[in-house]
């Protein structure tokens, strides 16, 4: 599952034709205009789904599969993940990061203080929010700006963060 990234949860179906409502957790819902394919959230093997159509209703956006064309075959999707693989990722920009790829991260301060594991990625309209789990059961957020997180090494697991004034007590 780490080579799957998640872009989206079927949030509903749409009609009774098989389409389905689908909460992107994707930064560009857009993006979906683009996949051909997606994976229906892996279990035991991963079924590969066959996008035929896009469309967007307000904040979601709405998929017709190829396998599917009744409201009945697809009740069960409900809350299910869609995923793709790395291939079809939308390139990223320096400085820019897969949430898959950071969870799980050791966190540090700038003084070398071991903070916690990063351990989700809280998406709001003006930045990111890191959760960082201490090994005691506290959590810590952490704005995912310039200011505060100072280096992302993903080969050795670590984040680097300056904590600001009045973090610690938030």
């Amino acid at each position: 599952m780490d080579d799957l990234l998640k872009v989206g949860v079927i949030a509903n179906t749409h009609g009774i034709a098989g389409e389905v409502k689908v909460f992107p957790t994707t930064d560009d819902i857009k993006r979906f205009k683009k996949l051909k394919t997606v994976i229906l959230e892996p279990d035991k093997e991963n079924m590969i789904l066959h996008v035929t159509q896009v469309k967007f209703v307000k904040n979601m956006a709405v998929l017709r599969f190829a396998e599917y064309n009744n409201i009945n075959e697809i009740q069960g999707f409900r809350g299910k993940g869609l995923y793709i693989t790395r291939e079809q990722a939308v390139p990223l920009a320096e400085n820019e990061y897969f949430i898959a790829d950071l969870i799980g991260l050791s966190v540090y301060s700038t003084e070398g203080e071991s903070l916690g594991e990063l351990t989700d990625v809280i998406t709001t309209g003006a930045n990111d929010v890191y959760v960082v789990k201490h090994t005691n059961g506290t959590e810590l957020l952490l704005p995912a700006i310039r200011q505060c997180v100072k280096e992302v090494d993903l080969e050795s697991g670590k984040l680097t963060v300056y904590l600001m004034p009045g973090l610690r007590e938030l």
